[in-house]
């Protein structure tokens, strides 16, 4: 693309796009992000204009920006769609669904911004972290894994996240980004068990959860291998999912990886009844 059409003013409607923009080295031309956006990345909180997301967008606070490239991704509700496109402005919609969708978006977004190498470096490191830990767990044990991105209904993480548990030496039960119910996981009976709340950060309330459930009996719980990964580390397609990663196969193969900020097991009695005085959103 030339660089007579490279976009100077940013809109970002989605934390994964502002991450993925950090990490190409382009956050000086975001003008405008949502407020989770600041959640993951603080540094954007200063000096840039605060607006709706991809699920809630609003035309006027778009054009208000007076951005030449908006950038949203899924999960996208109709409405907030046309508001987007009412804007009149340049729009890249991502949805991705795997890993190998990630990448792309990544490749798409630093081609976008005339630094197509930088994403290529970007995608490059992500690979690379993915597969030492890969080669790290070939040998052990895989226990079964059900990772949660929402309690009520109940949901299955996203297939990025079952990729993301396989590499961490895991093997995720279930069927990717799919409603299930309490049952369900039951009859799998888990090894591990993996909470990840969209929008709850780290604050889901795990013993509520298996007692509300009737989960007490699973095997994950008799040996107190449940736990609650930070949000944006399993739940923002960017590289931010390095994090995630880690938290996992901390999670899966204690003897070989250290606990990293963000993982909270159930066993942690003082920082799990913080959580469930904690208003989760």
């Amino acid at each position: 693309m030339s660089s007579n059409y490279t976009p100077r003013r940013v809109v970002s409607l989605q934390p994964s796009a502002t991450v993925i923009l950090d990490a190409i080295g382009q956050l000086e031309r975001l003008v405008a992000c949502t407020k989770y956006c600041v959640d993951v990345c603080p540094e954007v909180g200063s000096g840039r204009v605060i607006l709706e997301d991809s699920w809630t967008a609003k035309a006027d606070q778009i054009v208000g920006a007076r951005p030449d490239l908006v950038i949203a991704a899924v999960p996208y509700q109709e409405k907030a769609v046309a508001e987007i496109l009412k804007a009149g402005t340049r729009f890249l919609g991502l949805a991705p669904r795997s890993l190998a969708d990630i990448f792309t978006d990544i490749r798409i977004i630093a081609g976008v911004m005339g630094v197509p190498d930088r994403g290529e470096t970007v995608v490059d490191a992500m690979r690379a972290e993915i597969e030492r830990t890969r080669d790290q767990t070939r040998s052990m044990s895989r226990p079964r894994v059900f990772c949660e991105e929402w309690g009520k209904p109940l949901m299955a993480s996203q297939r990025w996240v079952a990729e993301l548990v396989d590499a961490a030496g895991g093997s995720f039960v279930g069927t990717p980004g799919a409603q299930c119910s309490p049952d369900d996981v039951a009859a799998r009976n888990p090894e591990v068990l993996i909470a990840a709340w969209c929008g709850a950060g780290d604050r889901v309330p795990l013993q509520k959860i298996v007692r509300d459930r009737g989960w007490s009996g699973l095997r994950a719980v008799t040996q107190n291998r449940v736990y609650c990964v930070r949000d944006e580390f399993l739940n923002t397609p960017a590289p931010t999912l390095l994090f995630g990663l880690k938290a996992l196969a901390a999670a899966l193969h204690p003897e070989l990886f250290p606990r990293i900020e963000g993982l909270r097991c159930i066993s942690d009695v003082p920082s799990e009844t913080r959580a469930q005085n904690a208003r989760v959103v």
